[in-house]
C-alpha cells in the first residue's frame, strides 16, 4: 500500500493512498488508485458541494506515478503486506473487476467512500482472515479535529471545510471512520494483525519511504494573514463605528454601509449553507452556523425591515441561539468575533429604537 503526502492544492491537502501492483513474471509494475477526476466535468462545483462527485479508478505504470509525486515535492511511504498467494490472487481478480468500465467509476464521499476508504476496503475484503486493529489511540477524535490536523498551514482552506461542517463533525468517531485519512489508515496498518485458521500475524511485513519526509518542503498558505485576525480588526472597527456614530452624528453613514456589506455577505452565505441541508456530504446537512450566515440578513438592505422592530429582535434571538449552541458545535475560525459584530449592532439598534419611543 502507498501512502502519499499533502500536496499544495485544495484537494490534496490531505494525502493520498494508492495499491502498488506488481507481477515480476510479466514484468508489470503499476499504480492504483480511487482518486481520479476532471475539473471538466460538467458542473463539477455544483455537484462537489451536493456530494455528487463521480471519482474513478485509474491505474498507471508506477514509475510515473512515483515521478508525479516527486515533482510535487510530496513524501511517498510503501508498506508491503503480508499475502497469502491465495489472497494476492483474490484482490487481484477484485482489482480487475474493478477496473471493468461499469465498475470502476463511483459517488465519491470525502468521509465514508474516497480512495483511501476504497483502498483499505478492496485490501482487506480479500482477505483470508480477519484483521484486527489496535484500540483507538484518540477516542476523543472527530472528523473536524482529524482534517485540522493537515490543514493547519491553510487557514482559509480551513474556514471554508468549516464553515460547511456541521455538528456531526463533532462527534467522537471510531476507529475505522479515522481510516478516512491516508495516514491514518497507514498507521492502523503498521499495528494490524490479520488472523488467520492457522494464527496470526502483522498485516504489514516492512515499511520503508520511497521518497522521504525529509526532502519535502512544507506548504503554506499564500494568503495573508488569518481568519481571526480579520475577524478582530472587523470587530474593532464596528466596535469604533457605533460609539463616534452617538457622539457625532454624520459618522453613522458610514456605519450603516459597513453593515449593509456584512449582513449582505453574510446572507448570501446563508444561500449556500441551506442549500447544503440538501447535499449528500455526510456532516454537512445540520449547521447551527446558519444562525449567523443567515438568508434572512439579506432583508437587512430593505429600510422597511432594519427598522421593523419584529425583524431585529427576530435576528437578535437566532443570534443568541447561535452562541448557545456553540457548545455543541465547534464554529469556523473568526465566526464568533462575526457573529459578535452583528449582534452588538442590533443591540444599537434596539437601544436607538427604544430611545425613540421613549422620547415621543
Amino acid at each position: 500500500m502507498l501512502t502519499c503526502g499533502p500536496g499544495s492544492e485544495v484537494y490534496s491537502l490531505y494525502g493520498h493512498t494508492a495499491i502498488r501492483f506488481q507481477n515480476l513474471t510479466k514484468g508489470e509494475d503499476l499504480a492504483i488508485n480511487y482518486g481520479m477526476f476532471s475539473f471538466r466535468q460538467r458542473f463539477f462545483i455544483l455537484r462537489f458541494v451536493f456530494g455528487l462527485t463521480d471519482y474513478e479508478m485509474g491505474i498507471i505504470p508506477f514509475n510515473a506515478f512515483l515521478a508525479e509525486y516527486q515533482s510535487e515535492g510530496r513524501w511517498v511511504k510503501e508498506q508491503m503486506l503480508n499475502l497469502t498467494p491465495i489472497e494476492k490472487a483474490n484482490i487481484q481478480k477484485a482489482l480487475e473487476t474493478n477496473y471493468l468500465a461499469e465498475n470502476r467509476t463511483y459517488h465519491y464521499n470525502y468521509f465514508y467512500d474516497n480512495c483511501t476508504t476504497r483502498a483499505r476496503d478492496i485490501l482487506v475484503d480479500n482477505l483470508q482472515g480477519e484483521v484486527s486493529y489496535p484500540s483507538t489511540s484518540n477516542p476523543d477524535a472527530t472528523y473536524r479535529s482529524m482534517t485540522h490536523q493537515w490543514n493547519e498551514d491553510s487557514r482559509w482552506t480551513r474556514l471554508g471545510n468549516d464553515l460547511l461542517l456541521g455538528v456531526k463533525a463533532d462527534q467522537p468517531t471510531e476507529k475505522t471512520e479515522q481510516q478516512f485519512l491516508p495516514d491514518s489508515l497507514s498507521h492502523d496498518f503498521d499495528l494490524a494483525t490479520i488472523n488467520r485458521t492457522g494464527g496470526s500475524e502483522k498485516l504489514v511485513s516492512t515499511t520503508h519511504w520511497l521518497i522521504p519526509p525529509t526532502v519535502v518542503s512544507a506548504k503554506h498558505s499564500t494568503f495573508p494573514g488569518t481568519p481571526q485576525g480579520y475577524a478582530t480588526i472587523l470587530l474593532a472597527i464596528a466596535a469604533i463605528l457605533i460609539i463616534v456614530a452617538h457622539i457625532y452624528a454624520p459618522i453613522r453613514i458610514v456605519s450603516l454601509g459597513l453593515y449593509l456589506l456584512l449582513f449582505s455577505l453574510t446572507g448570501l452565505c446563508g444561500f449556500i449553507l441551506l442549500a447544503m441541508i440538501f447535499s449528500q456530504h455526510p456532516t454537512v446537512s445540520l449547521n447551527f452556523q446558519i444562525l449567523i450566515l443567515n438568508p434572512l440578513n439579506t432583508l437587512f438592505l430593505f429600510q422597511r425591515f432594519r427598522n421593523s422592530h419584529k425583524y431585529i429582535h427576530l435576528l437578535t434571538i437566532c443570534y443568541t441561539l447561535f452562541f448557545i449552541l456553540s457548545f455543541f458545535q465547534q464554529y469556523a475560525e473568526g465566526i464568533i468575533l462575526l457573529a459578535s459584530c452583528l449582534l452588538i449592532y442590533l443591540a444599537d439598534r434596539i437601544y436607538i429604537q427604544k430611545r425613540l419611543t421613549t422620547n415621543r
